[in-house]
């Protein structure tokens, strides 16, 4: 693995140990609680990616994962007792970059097992959307994906971009970071300005009704 796909994934851990942190925060949680939801909101997705893809799972046998979920909870943590002002969209925010980090990497992962480009990406949006899933379940909660602005659209989007890029004969650095950018990019906007998808019409609770 080289040094920089190492660090990516290292911070990738740390954004989405943060969002667990805050979701446990938000749903005042205990301190195992607090553990709980960062650990599997950070290594959820890449979890589930290596069982299928056959693996070892990626922090089995590497105790930094463990070290930057910890370090990032423990400074989420202080910040929140200091009661410093977090805004409302914050968790939308760093899930956003925690998915341009994983979605990229897992794609990556999957490319270097010989999985077919789509199924690649479909293991990086998993390893991207998984963990994120994992989280508002635990906390009762619709998951992220399922509802609101553009979220797996995004990932595909980025993983497309990544993929087309390597395709083309980029360098293996410039497509991620093209992939992590174009993603962060689209999620970002989709949560500022509210760009879904539609399917439903306003319809009424009994679908009897006229």
């Amino acid at each position: 693995m080289a040094t920089y796909f190492l660090w990516f994934d290292l911070l990738g851990v740390a954004v989405f140990a943060v969002s667990g942190t805050l979701a446990a925060w938000r749903n005042q949680m205990d301190g195992f609680g607090v553990i709980v939801l960062a650990s599997v909101t950070a290594i959820g997705g890449g979890t589930l990616r290596d069982l299928i893809l056959d693996v070892p799972v990626i922090w089995i046998n590497n105790n930094s994962y463990f070290y930057a979920i910890f370090i990032a909870a423990a400074a989420t943590i202080l910040l929140v007792r200091n009661r410093l002002t977090i805004p409302n969209n914050t968790l939308q925010i760093l899930d956003a970059i925690g998915l341009a980090f994983f979605v990229i990497m897992g794609t990556q992962k999957a490319l270097d097992y010989g999985t077919s480009t789509l199924v690649a990406i479909m293991l990086g949006t998993m390893s991207g959307v998984c963990g994120g899933m994992i989280r508002d379940v635990l906390c009762r909660e619709i998951p992220m994906v399922f509802r609101g602005e553009l979220y797996a659209v995004t990932c595909l989007v980025g993983g497309g971009v990544y993929t087309s890029l390597l395709a083309l004969g980029a360098g293996q650095l410039t497509a991620m970071l093209a992939g992590m950018s174009a993603l962060l990019l689209l999620r970002l906007a989709a949560i500022k300005w509210h760009i879904t998808i539609p399917v439903f019409g306003k319809h009424h609770s009994d679908l009897n009704e006229p």
